[in-house]
């Protein structure tokens, strides 16, 4: 008995040694990239964020950044107009120029990349993009950071994964290394960088991405501390304090109220997108005139309330350090979601976690001070609604509840209230997914007809081509002549440029075994058959790349 177990055990151990040395070298060849894109990654979110400060000083003349709402108040009414009306002016210059939509790209695009692309994104709208976002938080937006570093993180990983000529695995994995990274370099945050490109961006938690992901976020991480040290982006004046059993209700309702709000939030913003496209329309204005028109309307709103003005991790700060009374805690949390929306609607760049961190914050400190002038006797600081709010409407409009839970601790560094935190994430973003298509993102995309939030098994239909699955004329197993033409004739058919999407669903409704590809001609000619499509070799094409998805995510 004792030698079996032996024998065993001598076989295990072989079996690691030839993988060792069969995919060894490979595995950390791989982490070597990995380390090296979290680097690039980190430097360009160092970057990015010292470019905003830049502008910011230069142009505001502040000294300190982090309190630019306060130094905004003492200058010139008209100087807080122009700034943003300028900057506005350049956006809209540059996206006009170098997009073909005037759009900004953001995360939305990282994920369509990831899920329909092969883990690549545009590369020159990206860069573009990055430098609207900049310029944006630099005059004025009232927007976040997190969006435009993120895709410029995944220009980078998309230049490594050409390079490489990766497949879709790997240019995955290396977006997920590229997305980890320049989350870590932003905010500080190393585990919810690694965890934020797994939930939100790769939308699986294989073990194969684990490691290398991990990697490059703890290389943003030290790009991060080596600049700035390893003090968090916000300082708490106290430890919250919960009365376990008795207020643990009071978090759901927060939970409840912040799932309502981050619905409410997103879809503000989406109106105001509409409505601004609407008006565009109607007036026949140059695209890029919208961001200096938005601009115009940020700047008129800052003059009487700058608080609005960039990030907002000052008013952010005095919300969780309870500075700010509930009449001001209100108005500033309105007057966010409309800034946040005007900027976004106007085509200006920035992303929306930062803003959702700020609403949220208002939105909590509003609901504690609430909650404990009620019931006093029972109730805990005021400040770890705050942070609790925070958390949970960041939550919601991402989409990710395990992320945005760590990275409220990482920036706040209290471990200490971790149960509040995601009692009210946990409601806030159940609440939310079902209101919206599961995240801001997901429901950016959606709006583009680009079906993500329903999983693999509603997307993968729209990455197959109907030209690619069909069979010619001259294939052995072609339709034949005559029963092709009587599907024409009787209106069942398919256009070449169509997807699998639209034409399983002719299937399912006309119980034919093909349906002929064709391109219609004008009236009277007769329309140019390509092949035809059958609907075994489509269930075939689906089936496969089902399997390929489940197998890369529990891989």
């Amino acid at each position: 008995m004792l030698r079996e177990q032996a024998t065993a055990l001598l076989m295990r151990c072989g079996d690691v040694w030839h993988v060792l040395r069969r995919d060894g070298p490979g595995k950390i060849q791989f982490w070597f990239i990995a380390l090296v894109i979290g680097v690039a990654a980190g430097f360009a979110a160092l970057f990015f964020r010292k470019g905003i400060n830049f502008l910011q000083e230069t142009l505001y003349g502040t000294d300190d950044v982090r309190l630019i709402h306060s130094f905004a108040e003492t200058l010139p009414w008209y100087l807080i107009l122009i700034i943003p009306i300028c900057g506005g002016l350049v956006v809209g210059l540059i996206l006009n120029r170098f997009t073909d939509d005037g759009k900004v790209r953001s995360v939305a695009d990282v994920i369509a990349g990831a899920a329909l692309n092969n883990g690549r994104v545009e590369g020159k709208a990206g860069l573009a993009s990055a430098a609207a976002s900049m310029i944006t938080l630099g005059t004025g937006g009232s927007t976040g950071r997190e969006g435009p570093v993120v895709h410029l993180a995944a220009v980078i990983s998309t230049w490594v994964s050409d390079r490489m000529r990766a497949d879709g695995i790997t240019g995955r994995d290396l977006l997920g290394c590229a997305v980890a990274a320049a989350v870590s370099a932003s905010f500080n945050a190393p585990i919810a960088g690694a965890l934020f490109a797994l939930e939100v961006v790769l939308r699986h938690f294989a073990v194969h991405a684990f490691a290398p992901i991990v990697i490059a976020s703890a290389a943003g991480t030290v790009i991060n501390r080596l600049e700035f040290g390893g003090v968090t982006e916000f300082t708490l004046v106290e430890e919250g304090a919960l009365a376990f059993y008795v207020e643990l209700p009071a978090f759901l309702i927060l939970g409840l109220v912040s799932g309502l709000v981050a619905v409410l939030m997103m879809r503000t913003i989406f109106w105001a997108d509409d409505l601004g496209s609407y008006v565009r329309r109607r007036t026949g204005m140059p695209r890029f005139v919208r961001p200096a028109i938005a601009g115009a309307m940020l700047g008129a709103l800052a003059i009487w309330f700058p608080h609005i003005i960039g990030v907002g991790y000052e008013t952010t700060s005095a919300a969780l350090t309870g500075s700010l009374v509930l009449h001001e805690a209100v108005v500033f949390c309105v007057l966010k979601v409309a800034a946040v929306a005007i900027t976004m609607a106007g085509r200006m760049g920035g992303g929306v976690f930062s803003p959702s961190l700020m609403v949220g914050a208002l939105l909590g400190l509003a609901f504690g001070q609430v909650a404990t002038s009620i019931f006093p006797d029972v109730s805990g600081s005021e400040t770890l609604y705050a942070l609790a709010g925070m958390g949970a409407v960041a939550a919601a409009v991402l989409g990710a509840p395990i992320s945005t839970t760590l990275i409220v601790f990482e920036l706040t560094g209290d471990w200490q209230t971790g149960l509040a935190v995601m009692v009210a994430v946990s409601l806030s973003t159940s609440v939310a997914s079902r209101l919206v298509d599961r995240s801001f993102f997901l429901t950016q995309l959606e709006r583009r007809n680009i079906h993500l939030s329903k999983g693999p098994q509603a997307y993968l239909l729209a990455m197959f081509r109907v030209a690619n699955v069909m069979r010619t004329p001259d294939d052995p197993r072609a339709a034949p002549d005559d029963a092709i033409w009587a599907a024409i004739e009787a209106g069942h058919w398919v256009e070449r440029n169509a997807t699998l999407e639209t034409a399983l669903p002719v299937f399912e409704t006309t119980n034919r075994q093909f349906l002929p590809v064709v391109t219609m001609g004008a009236e009277g000619e007769p329309p140019q058959i390509h092949g035809a499509l059958f609907h075994v070799d489509a269930l075939r094409a689906y089936n496969r790349a089902l399997a390929a998805t489940a197998a890369e995510e529990h891989s």
